[in-house]
Formats: C-alpha cells, sequence, structure tokens
C-alpha cells in the first residue's frame, strides 16, 4: 500500500512539476527568445485576440509592415499598449492607421513608425489570466507557496524513505 501510494506521489508531482516548468518557459522563457509578451485585456481584437489570451510580439522592421497585419504598440503617452490591425499606412509622416477588428471604426490617433512594439506573432488563449495572476498580488504569493510546497512535497518522500531506511539498518 505504501509503495503504491509513493508511486501516485511521484507521478501527480512530476506532472504538476512539469506544469509549473511549461508555464514558466511559455511565461518567461520567450523573452530569451526576443518575443515580448502581453495580456489581452480588451475584446478590440476578437475573434483574433480573445480578453485572457497570451499574445507574443517579436520586433520586426516597420518597413516590413503592410496593410492588414496586426501590430503592437504604445498606444499613448500613460504607455498603454495596444493591438490593432493597420488599415492604411502614411510612409512619408511615418505613421499606421489602425482599427480593432471588432471596433466599427478605425482608431482616432495614428501610430507613429517608432512607437511600434512590434507584430503579435501566436498567442495562448487564456494563459493571459494566468500571467496577470502571477504577477499581482495575492497571486505572487500564492504562487510562491505553492512552488515552495512542490519542491519539498518532491523531495520530502525521499527525505522520509532514507530516514526510515538508515534506522533500519
Amino acid at each position: 500500500m505504501q509503495k503504491t501510494l509513493k508511486k501516485v506521489w511521484n507521478i501527480v508531482s512530476t506532472v504538476l512539476v512539469v506544469l509549473i516548468v511549461l508555464c514558466a518557459v511559455f511565461l518567461m522563457g520567450s523573452r530569451l527568445m526576443g518575443f515580448r509578451v502581453f495580456n489581452v485585456i480588451s475584446g478590440s481584437m476578437e475573434p483574433e485576440y480573445s480578453v485572457g489570451d497570451l499574445i507574443y510580439v517579436k520586433e520586426v522592421d516597420v518597413n516590413s509592415i503592410k496593410v492588414g497585419d496586426p501590430i503592437t504598440f504604445v498606444l499613448n503617452e500613460d504607455l498603454v499598449v495596444a493591438t490593432h490591425r493597420v488599415v492604411e499606412i502614411d510612409a512619408e509622416n511615418q505613421h499606421f492607421y489602425t482599427k480593432g477588428d471588432a471596433n466599427e471604426t478605425a482608431d482616432s490617433s495614428p501610430v507613429h513608425f517608432n512607437n511600434v512594439i512590434g507584430v503579435p506573432k501566436f498567442s495562448i488563449p487564456m494563459l493571459g489570466y494566468v500571467s496577470d495572476f502571477i504577477q499581482n498580488p495575492p497571486g505572487t504569493y500564492i504562487t510562491v507557496g505553492v512552488g515552495l510546497i512542490l519542491i519539498i512535497a518532491v523531495f520530502l518522500p525521499d527525505m522520509v524513505g532514507k530516514k526510515k531506511k538508515d534506522e533500519n539498518e
């Protein structure tokens, strides 16, 4: 019975650790590959990007952007970031005119070439909720606490088993 319980515990703890590592790779490891990660917080680009999606944005040469491409850009002086689709390009004045797919009208302000962060390359549905939870208290504290508990839980059976083995010898 105890052997079966230990096997089940090892499988469960391994699966949890693998899930945490995968989340860490998708949330932080992508930066090593040159991506910037953003949470989608409005429905202006639905159905392409839904609220709660995590989008991965890659820096590109602004001259390679064409009408119809989605771009991620700094929207205003408050450094609000948005992702909308290019509907017109004014190369002479270095402006993109954009519109959210779900919006009726184009955005009121053009986007200067210097404000472009990049082009979304892919997104992961719902992972934005996880990212937002982890980045803000109390989610940060819970995540650290769960991580510590998992580390202890992974090594505790081995430590207890070794102690019992030493006592038996």
